[in-house]
């Protein structure tokens, strides 16, 4: 397996010659925290610091498959970064909070949308294989749905039965990646939701398990290493929780009202409502804090300067400016057009690209559904929303389910592949197709995208309309997911073939 610090310079082979200055490297890791600003000119990266910069380095956001079978393109790459936001009243309308994510992951990814059913575990003495080792089970787990890169356990996003809500970003700072595999942020995600019926609960679940277990191991399906860190945006009826974590150190911010985003660095300053017990004392030990100036987290843990984190002109500023810009009118659809938004990056495009989308509607009343909200297709702008709601007896997500590929060892890790498996399912293949005539712009691109709307329309005014009169039909709701996939489906293969 290579690292991409075993590849040195390889600007000139991807078709953009430059200097490694202000401009390129150390703009993208002082961005998101994950370098000191340097001279322009130099790469300020030194011994054992471009192992954290190495899920930055443009050769790394290719597919292993994609640069041996043909030389990569002449095109700008952009580092990985996912978005999630949350806003809760007064800043939303009618009462609810309203949570919303986009993956951000390698283009040629695919990304599933699956049902879990709640479960009791009996025999304990069975441990849980996640995507890298085993842990302890559990003796319940909840019902859940989640968003996932298909090759993998856990989840990046996903809602539980009892409402709660999580989203996990990529973050780097000063603490060194774990190489070792461990628990992903992906598979903390999926255990978060599975393991808590509140969002604190979840928070604690994440960070026990993160003390237990640590997290560590490559993110991605191939033989190019991209690890991370994470923090995590989770949310329930009444309030969310920002979780950022640096190997084992974590802080949590409480969110009660008002609106918080997260992106691809760490957010938590001076506003830490629970923590780690030995984090501060650890960045004493370091040299990071000097114990007494008032402890920032995000400056301490990382690079940041956090005085001028609400002005940068990054992700998390651009998410923020676009929360507050509707701040006191959110609703479902204000979060939906916020995570189709290309002006400000949200909605990413290139080798990392908005591979999957979700929002959640969480109503404070208690005797109304959550309703989720998924695409599973790449870039919302081109994808259909379709709701989800937890009651008994869900049928399977056949459409958005991935075929699924044996090949492991005796202690249950997977193996890498010689090739990459075909894990389209059958929406993502439609939608693939569908997108081959979107890109033309023709008048058959612009019928197909105004059908699209057009189912969507429908589903967000029937999903409303559940909220309002309070009535909900459980044996429509059983098959309402799959339902919806069929009817986008239907469009599809309507505009492929005529």
């Amino acid at each position: 397996m290579k690292l991409a610090k075993d590849f040195p310079i390889l600007e000139a082979e991807l078709g953009y010659a430059t200097p490694r200055s202000e401009s390129n490297v150390n703009k993208l890791c002082r961005l998101t925290g994950t370098a000191p600003p340097v001279a322009v000119g130099t790469s300020g990266v030194k011994g054992d610091d471009f192992r954290q910069l190495a899920p930055l380095h443009p050769f790394s956001l290719l597919s292993p498959f994609t640069w041996v079978a043909r030389r990569p393109v002449k095109k700008k790459m952009e580092p990985c970064s996912c978005d999630t936001f949350v806003a809760l009243p007064p800043a939303t309308i009618d009462n609810r909070i309203i949570f919303g994510k986009n993956s951000d992951r390698p283009c040629d990814e695919v990304q599933e949308v699956v049902y879990f059913p709640a479960a009791v575990h009996d025999n304990l003495k069975e441990h849980l294989k996640c995507t890298y080792i085993e842990i302890d089970q559990v003796p319940e787990t909840y019902a859940v749905v989640l968003s996932r890169p298909a090759w993998l356990w856990g989840a990046e996003m996903g809602a539980n039965e009892h409402g709660v809500c999580i989203g996990n970003e990529a973050v780097w700072g000063r603490e060194k990646v774990c190489d070792e595999e461990a628990l992903l942020g992906m598979d903390l995600v999926r255990l978060g939701l599975e393991r808590g019926d509140t969002a604190e609960k979840a928070l604690n679940v994440i960070v026990d398990l993160l003390e237990k277990y640590g997290q560590g191991g490559n993110c991605s399906e191939g033989r190019m290493v991209f690890s991370y860190h994470n923090s995590f945006l989770i949310a329930d009826r009444n309030e969310a929780w920002i979780l950022e974590t640096a190997g084992k150190y974590w802080a949590a911010e409480k969110v009660e009202e008002g609106v918080r985003n997260i992106s691809n660095q760490l957010s938590i300053t001076t506003k830490i409502d629970r923590e780690h017990p030995d984090m501060r004392n650890y960045a004493k030990q370091r040299g990071w804090w000097d114990g007494k100036k008032e402890f920032d987290f995000a400056a301490t843990y990382s690079y940041l300067d956090t005085a001028k984190m609400m002005i940068s002109p990054g992700r998390y500023c651009e998410g923020y400016k676009l929360l507050n810009k509707h701040k006191g009118n959110i609703t479902f659809e204000t979060m939906v057009e916020i995570l189709r938004d290309k002006p400000s990056g949200i909605n990413m495009e290139g080798e990392f690209l908005t591979t999957a989308s979700m929002v959640s509607i969480l109503p404070q009343d208690s005797k109304l559904p959550c309703i989720h909200f998924f695409t599973g297709t790449p870039d919302p702008e081109r994808s259909v929303f379709k709701p989800f709601i937890f009651v008994p007896n869900i049928s399977q997500l056949l459409n958005t389910s991935s075929p699924t590929f044996e090949l492991e060892d005796s202690v249950g890790k997977k193996l890498q592949f010689n090739s990459k498996p075909d894990r389209r399912h059958p929406l993502y293949q439609k939608h693939q197709q569908a997108s081959e005539i979107l890109d033309n712009k023709t008048e058959k691109a612009k019928t197909m995208l105004d059908n699209m709307r057009k189912l969507e329309k429908e589903l967000f005014k029937e999903m409303e309309s559940i909220l309002q009169n309070k009535h909900l039909q459980v044996d429509k709701i059983v098959n309402l997911f799959h339902q919806c996939t069929e009817d986008e489906i239907r469009i599809y293969k309507s505009n492929v073939s005529s």
